[in-house]
């Protein structure tokens, strides 16, 4: 086999030292007239091997840059009309879109070209329907390299409309120094909280400290949705200005404001004895109102243990990921101080043990019995207890061999009962 492969190289080999140039060259262009791939590979691989001047190769560069363009194209244009498609497609199309942001960036392209790139890519960027948003945008700003240029390029985005094209004709605004374009832009955007930080940020670095509190202040009134930043900036600066009561004011709304474990903690260092004695009531009135298994975690951060038995008692068995391991780590750490309830915790994962289920939820339901029989003989010696209760569990189940087989998999002894 190997030896005809080798013959069928040195035929190839024959007819191409015998072709004349002319013929090489009809050749190429055949094979890489409609396969943009192939047209490219014979760019690249001549642009290696052939000296070339500065005008040849910029031409060849554009040649390149057209041929990755014609490459990923037709798959983009699917992409967009069906608003995704198969993951290798989409790997593809994301490597070529990379690799033309690299040629229009570094290659010695004119603004000319590069603006035609521009006109190929902005209705894809409007449509947004291929989920390549983050790679077409470095394509397009890619293919500006100077403040002019990208002042071409906000004012597209203008036309384009949507709100997260005026964002981006606003931070280019903001990043080549024409503030009246960006705050023109800015106001007809002032509706949520992060829209405030952003403009009190600009006056902020702009120097302007005052105007940056105003608008931040004005943000807490106004804003809408997440308000976190701007509360954090105007701690900062209540903080530095000497305004202590402020500066707690802020934090604790920022602590309470979707109130955690976490977000306690941190607030609770930050205080004082005097802070503390003042805010603690009232943080811990927010805690009434938050998801019970952030609630459980306070309480023993605080050790409250009779009080995050009680939360426990009245909480469900994980059945998600959501807080599992946070929630079975804290019931593992009552085990002994409230055996009973943790073990009625505990058995409130079973469900229903006498009904055909897959596989999958047999096998959590062995890890749960499992801890039902933890706390039978290890936590409160009470073996026979146990022994009563999983026999019962076989038996109502011992037509179920999947159900026998995942519970003998985790189950100590279960075979043997």
């Amino acid at each position: 086999m190997a030896k005809k492969k080798n013959q069928k190289r040195d035929a190839l080999n024959a007819l191409l030292e015998a072709a004349e140039a002319k013929d090489l060259r009809a050749l190429i262009v055949e094979l890489a007239d409609d396969r943009p791939e192939v047209r490219r590979e014979c760019v690249v691989f001549l642009k290696e091997h052939v000296s070339l001047k500065p005008a040849s190769k910029s031409t060849a560069d554009v040649e390149e840059a057209w041929a990755l363009w014609a490459e990923l194209e037709p798959d983009l244009s699917e992409l967009d009309e069906y608003g995704g498609g198969d993951y290798g497609v989409q790997d593809y199309v994301v490597e070529l879109l990379y690799q033309l942001a690299q040629k229009l960036r570094e290659n010695d392209i004119s603004w000319e070209v590069r603006q035609e790139f521009l006109e190929e890519v902005l209705p894809y960027i409007k449509s947004s329907n291929a989920g390549l948003d983050d790679d077409l945008y470095e394509v397009a700003y890619a293919a500006c390299k100077t403040n002019e240029e990208e002042r071409y390029l906000a004012q597209k985005f203008e036309t384009l409309g949507p709100d997260w094209a005026i964002e981006h004709a606003m931070r280019i605004y903001r990043d080549i120094g024409d503030r009246d374009k960006y705050l023109e832009l800015h106001a007809l955007k002032m509706k949520y909280g992060m829209d405030y930080y952003d403009l009190s940020k600009f006056y902020w670095d702009a120097g302007e400290k005052d105007k940056a509190v105003e608008v931040a202040r004005e943000g807490m009134e106004k804003g809408e949705g997440r308000m976190d930043e701007l509360r954090n900036f105007l701690a900062i600066h209540a903080k530095k200005s000497g305004d202590r009561s402020g500066y707690f004011k802020l934090q604790f709304e920022q602590a309470t404001d979707r109130l955690t474990a976490k977000k306690y903690q941190e607030f609770r260092k930050i205080c004082g004895k005097k802070e503390w004695e003042e805010y603690e009531p009232r943080i811990m009135a927010a805690a009434e109102r938050i998801r019970e298994d952030e609630r459980l975690k306070i309480f023993m951060l605080r050790k409250e243990y009779d009080k995050a038995i009680e939360t426990l008692s009245k909480m469900d068995y994980p059945d998600g990921l959501f807080g599992k391991e946070d929630v079975l780590k804290i019931a593992a750490k009552l085990e002994k101080r409230y055996p009973e309830q943790v073990l009625e915790f505990y058995k409130t994962g079973l469900g229903n043990l006498n009904i055909s289920l897959t596989r999958k939820d047999y096998a959590r339901k062995a890890t749960v019995i499992k801890k039902v029989r933890h706390m039978w003989i290890d936590i409160m010696n009470e073996p026979g207890k146990w022994k009563l209760f999983a026999s019962q569990v076989k038996e109502a189940n011992d037509r179920r061999p999947a159900f026998q087989q995942e519970f003998a998999k985790v189950v100590p002894g279960w075979k043997e009962l």
